[in-house]
């Protein structure tokens, strides 16, 4: 593949070798009876940081959305739940994407638990834990022979004068996950009739070995004439792992890589089954922090949100600090 002619400077995240050397976050959720936090997605707010997450009901079902906050990035503490609330939410919602316009929140995330009618919707609040659905709802699902119609893993973001949504969804063999692209106005109330479906086709597919049929979980930045996204790369616990690429115009992307920016863990160490779900975040005091999911169990029963802090000046590739 072509290689983009950058600094990339290699990984060494040294998390021990056991579970007793955690990294200094290390947040899970146990409502569910089971340590489990997924899909991290933070935003800066009324002087905090919050987190919004994805959290399982009892025994694995009913997925809603956790919210925690925290001062300085490390050291969270939840303060809120939402769940289920509308007719198309009752058997589930997740994967929370966010981002902050004014004095309001609005969130993107998925119904969970219907194959492939899951699809985006959208609320809103001026509290950070209180949502109004949009009255639209569900807002976006994709279009064409190259889909199966699903919509999951929502990531809104503001570029060259427009809103992007990207999203994961399913070939119609409901086996290969891969990115899709929708646009709306700077102006939009991100209601359904809103949104405009960019492409016939996916904008980012799995096509290296450590993606093998999936990539999902965009979470997008804008730097300089680009548009950053880092990605997840294979299903959870294959191990999932995190890719990144970048464009000028939000359709066409190149990879940076050809090897994740964020492996794995070493066997024994927390992360040991994956490291996947990135979050990227710019703090308010220009530092960057990627965010993400991780476990060793493989089994589906924990999952827990942790952060590196990444180098990122000028031009230079992000390495970890």
């Amino acid at each position: 593949m072509k290689k983009i002619s950058l600094t990339i400077i290699s990984l060494f995240i040294t998390l021990g070798t056991s579970l007793a050397q955690k990294p200094v976050m290390y947040y899970t959720d146990s409502s569910s009876g089971n340590p489990v936090a997924k899909d991290p997605k933070i935003i800066s707010f009324k002087n905090k940081y919050w987190m919004y997450y994805s959290v399982p009901g009892k025994d694995g079902a009913g997925w809603y959305i956790g919210v925690a906050s925290s001062k300085d990035l490390s050291n969270w503490q939840k303060v809120g739940e939402i769940k289920p609330g509308a007719n198309y939410e009752k058997n589930g919602l997740c994967a929370p994407g966010a981002l902050v316009r004014g004095d309001t929140v609005h969130l993107f995330y998925q119904t969970y638990g219907n194959g492939a009618r899951d699809a985006i919707c959208h609320a809103y609040s001026t509290d950070g834990l209180n949502f109004t659905r949009n009255t639209t709802n569900p807002i976006f699902s994709p279009k064409g022979d190259w889909t199966c119609g699903r919509a999951i893993d929502a990531e809104v973001v503001a570029f060259k004068g427009k809103y992007l949504l990207y999203f994961a969804t399913r070939d119609q063999a409901f086996q290969v996950q891969k990115q899709g692209v929708a646009s709306a106005s700077l102006g939009t109330n991100f209601n359904r009739d809103d949104w405009t479906q960019l492409t016939d086709s996916s904008i980012l597919a799995p096509s290296l070995p450590w993606e093998k049929n999936c990539v999902e979980g965009a979470s997008c930045l804008v730097k300089g004439d680009y548009l950053y996204m880092f990605y997840a790369g294979a299903y959870n616990n294959e191990p999932q792992q995190i890719g990144v690429a970048r464009s000028k115009d939000g359709i066409t992307w190149e990879r940076m890589s050809d090897k994740p920016f964020l492996s794995n863990g070493k066997p024994g160490s927390w992360n040991a089954a994956e490291s996947g779900h990135p979050d990227i975040f710019k703090d308010r005091e220009g530092n960057y922090w990627l965010f993400y999911q991780g476990n060793n169990t493989g089994d589906g029963k924990s999952w827990y949100l942790s952060n590196l802090k990444l180098d990122w000046k000028g031009d230079q590739w992000p390495h970890t600090q």
